[in-house]
C-alpha cells in the first residue's frame, strides 16, 4: 500500500500529522502530486521531510512559481505567500522543487498535479469523455483542494485533496491510499494553531491563515469539483 498527498502549503504541521498516519497504516511508500510550497510559512521544514523521506512527488503550480521566479496570474494572497517563500527557502531546496518532474506513472497510477492537458495548472473535472482519450487505468491528481473519487468504463480517479489546505469545508488534513487495486480515501485532524502561530510569528495577518478553521480558500470561499479554471 502507498499513501498519495498533495498541495501541502508549506503547512508542516499538517504534513507531520498525515506522514505519522500514514506510518500508523503501514504504507511501504509515498507519493506526492506537487504543491509542496505555496500559502504557508514552513515551506522548507515540509520540503525537507519529504526529501528525507525519499517522497517521489510531482511539480505544482505553486513549486513552479517559486522555482522559476514566476508569479502566479490570479491570486494577490498567493504571490503575498509566495514572496515571503522566496526570501526564507534554502537553495537546496528551491532546487529539488526546480528538478520535479511534471507527470509520471507510479506504482500503475497516471500522476500529475492538475490535469493530463495541462500538468500543472489545469483543473480536472471528471468524466468519461475526459479519461477515455487518456492511455490507462488508475489516475490521480490534486491541484483543487477537493477530496474526490470518480470511475467509469474502466478508469478510476482519486483527488486525494489537500494536507495543508482543504477547501471543502473539512478542515482535517486530506490523503489517500492505493493497493494496487483501490484508492481510500482519508482525513485527520492536526494541530491548526501551530500553522496560524508560524504564520503569526511569520508576519502575516489572520487574514492569510483563520481559513484553516474552515476548511476554505483564503478568504473563505468553498471549492467545489470545478469547472476549468475557477481555482486559484
Amino acid at each position: 500500500m502507498i499513501g498519495i498527498i498533495s498541495d501541502v502549503h508549506g503547512n508542516y504541521g499538517a504534513l507531520r500529522t498525515v506522514l505519522a498516519r500514514l506510518d500508523e497504516l503501514g504504507v511501504s511508500r509515498i507519493i506526492c502530486l506537487g504543491d509542496t510550497a505555496g500559502y504557508y510559512s514552513q515551506v522548507n521544514e515540509c520540503c525537507e521531510a519529504l526529501r528525507e523521506r525519499n517522497v517521489f512527488s510531482v511539480m505544482g503550480n505553486h513549486d513552479a512559481y517559486l522555482a522559476r521566479n514566476e508569479r502566479c496570474p490570479r491570486s494577490n494572497s498567493a504571490n503575498a505567500c509566495l514572496d515571503y517563500q522566496r526570501g526564507v527557502i534554502t537553495a537546496q531546496n528551491l532546487a529539488w522543487l526546480g528538478s520535479l518532474a511534471e507527470r509520471s506513472n507510479e506504482h500503475g497510477v497516471s500522476i500529475v498535479h492538475g490535469g493530463w492537458s495541462d500538468p500543472l495548472d489545469e483543473y480536472v473535472r471528471p468524466s468519461q469523455a475526459y479519461f477515455a482519450q487518456l492511455p490507462g487505468h488508475y489516475f490521480a491528481s490534486g491541484h483543487t483542494h477537493v477530496q474526490y473519487l470518480w470511475s467509469g468504463e474502466g478508469k478510476v480517479y482519486c483527488n486525494p485533496g489537500s494536507v495543508g489546505q482543504p477547501r471543502d469545508g473539512d478542515s482535517r488534513a486530506a490523503f489517500a491510499t492505493w493497493d494496487g487495486e483501490a484508492f481510500v480515501l482519508h482525513r485527520v485532524e492536526y494541530d491548526i494553531g501551530e500553522t496560524q502561530q508560524a504564520m503569526k510569528r511569520a508576519g502575516f495577518t489572520p487574514y492569510f491563515y483563520e481559513n484553516l478553521d474552515t476548511g476554505t480558500q483564503i478568504g473563505g470561499r468553498l471549492s467545489s469539483v470545478p469547472a476549468q479554471g475557477s481555482l486559484q
